[in-house]
């Protein structure tokens, strides 16, 4: 009986979830697709929640029952958040895919790295979005012109160069070959491209 209970209200939380976000981002500005997705996720929870200790039918079901579902509803809506629309909208290996499909089924190996820099680069906008994202999430400011990292930025830059040189693989299968080179791609830009800017 309590099942039965548990599995209507996960119904209707993920029923809520998929309204919601519909008419979020068809209806709504969204700045950042992730945080769009976690909000509706989150607002998902608290309307199926609502109704757990509203509706009479969910009676049956503990305080502490009724708790741990909102609980599970959060971190499901946290994971679709990040596997769906946040993959989707920035997987390179979907628009390898897509781009694929597009020219009919087949692209030559050699041109994927111009694929890359002159139709990828513009048709997602990927300058645009990755900026607007990492303003929105207070990583990076735009002075004049100059995008500098703020203290946060900082910080983060610098766990993720610390994860990568040493939790990501040291022997990662590249195009037939074991490699290491990912765990710093930094290591052969040594020197200065003229392209740097400082906070006036």
């Amino acid at each position: 009986m309590k099942i039965t209970r548990a599995l209507t209200g996960t119904f209707i939380f993920i029923l809520a979830l998929l309204v919601i976000y519909w008419v979020h981002v068809n209806y709504f500005k969204v700045d950042v697709v992730f945080y769009a997705a976690i909000f509706d996720g989150i607002l998902a929870a608290v309307v199926a929640g609502c109704l757990l200790w509203a509706c009479p039918f969910f009676k049956p079901l503990g305080e502490f029952e009724k708790f741990l579902l909102v609980v599970i509803w959060l971190i499901t809506g946290y994971g679709l958040a990040i596997s769906v629309p946040t993959v989707i909208d920035r997987s390179l290996s979907f628009y390898i895919l897509e781009k694929i499909q597009q020219r009919g089924g087949g692209i030559r190996q050699d041109a994927f790295e111009r694929v890359f820099t002159q139709e990828y680069v513009k048709e997602h906008r990927l300058v645009d979005v990755r900026l607007t994202e990492q303003m929105q999430s207070g990583t990076i400011m735009i002075e004049n012109g100059c995008v500098l990292l703020t203290d946060k930025g900082d910080r983060i830059a610098n766990f993720g160069r610390y994860y990568r040189r040493n939790w990501l693989p040291k022997q990662r299968l590249l195009m037939g070959e074991y490699s290491s080179d990912l765990t710093d791609p930094f290591r052969e830009h040594r020197s200065s491209p003229g392209y740097e800017c400082s906070r006036k």
